[in-house]
C-alpha cells in the first residue's frame, strides 16, 4: 500500500507539472519557436520537477528500500503514460499510435529518456538523508 501511495504522490507531483507547464508551451513557446524547440526547453524543467519529486518520496518514505522505491517508480510511469494517453485521446481524439506517431523524433526521444529517468530516479537516491538530520541536529536553525 505504500509503494502504491508513494508512485501516485509522485506521479500526480510529475504529471501537475507538466500539465501547467503546457499552459506556457502552448500559446506562448510552440508559436514562437516550433513544436520541438518548445518541447526541449521546457524539458530542464520537468527533470528538475522528477528529480525534487523523486527525493520528496525518498525522503517521505523512509522505510521504503530501493527496490520498492523502483517499483514505485515503474508504477509512476504506468499511471503517467496512461493519463498521457487518455489526454490526447480525451483532447485529441487520437488513438495511442497517433499520438506516438504524432510526437517529433528529436524531442520525442529526449521525452522517451526522461521516462527512463522518471522511473528510475526513485531508486537512485539513497534512502538515508543528512539534510534531514543535519537539520534536526542544528541548534541555530531550530526545531524540525
Amino acid at each position: 500500500m505504500r509503494i502504491l501511495k508513494a508512485a501516485l504522490i509522485y506521479f500526480l507531483i510529475v504529471f501537475g507539472a507538466g500539465f501547467a507547464l503546457a499552459f506556457v508551451r502552448l500559446p506562448f513557446l510552440v508559436p514562437h519557436f516550433g513544436v520541438r524547440i518548445a518541447e526541449l526547453l521546457e524539458m530542464p524543467v520537468m527533470l528538475a520537477v522528477i528529480v525534487w519529486a523523486s527525493q520528496r518520496l525518498v525522503r517521505r518514505n523512509p522505510g521504503l528500500g530501493r527496490l520498492a522505491r523502483l517499483l514505485s517508480g515503474l508504477l509512476a510511469l504506468s499511471l503517467l503514460v496512461g493519463a498521457e494517453l487518455l489526454v490526447a485521446y480525451s483532447l485529441e481524439a487520437r488513438s495511442p499510435g497517433e499520438y506516438i506517431a504524432s510526437r517529433d523524433p528529436v524531442s520525442g526521444g529526449v521525452y522517451l529518456l526522461s521516462l527512463v529517468f522518471f522511473a528510475l530516479a526513485p531508486a537512485l537516491w539513497n534512502g538515508r538523508s543528512r539534510h534531514n538530520n543535519s537539520f534536526k541536529s542544528n541548534p541555530l536553525r531550530g526545531s524540525a
